[in-house]
């Protein structure tokens, strides 16, 4: 059977819950709908995070992300949506969500919203040469 569309969320555990690491997913092909006129909006979103016990399944994503082809919604809107939605299906230490839109009238938006877990740390970040 085809995919549809869906807002379900399916998670799995986390394979290293006792790690802390980063999962960076690229989605390039997000679409809305602006509010005002209806004409389509197109974003890449990219989405990073630090599990704690669960991760985001990514046909599941595949198909959130996808439901909202034919709804209207402003870029700072769907941006907080997407990302309260990821962090009540995670849980997750840390997650950042950046959407950064298609021209549209001569302006880009990019719109970064972010979740952090109370009482977690980040690691000390390592740069190597």
């Amino acid at each position: 059977m085809p995919s549809q569309p869906s807002r379900e969320l399916e998670v799995f555990p986390n394979p290293q819950p006792d790690s802390d690491y980063t999962i960076r997913i690229r989605i390039p092909e997000f679409t809305c709908l602006c509010p005002k006129t209806g004409q389509p909006d197109f974003a890449e979103l990219h989405l990073s995070y630090v599990p704690d016990r669960l991760c985001v399944e990514l046909k599941a994503l595949k198909n959130y992300v996808w439901s909202f082809r034919e709804e209207g919604a402003f870029h700072e809107a769907v941006t907080n949506r997407i990302l309260g939605d990821l962090v009540e299906a995670t849980q997750p230490r840390f997650m950042r969500l950046k959407a950064e839109f298609n021209v549209r009238g001569g302006i880009y938006t990019t719109v970064v919203v972010e979740h952090r877990a109370e009482g977690w740390i980040a690691p000390e970040r390592v740069d190597l040469p």
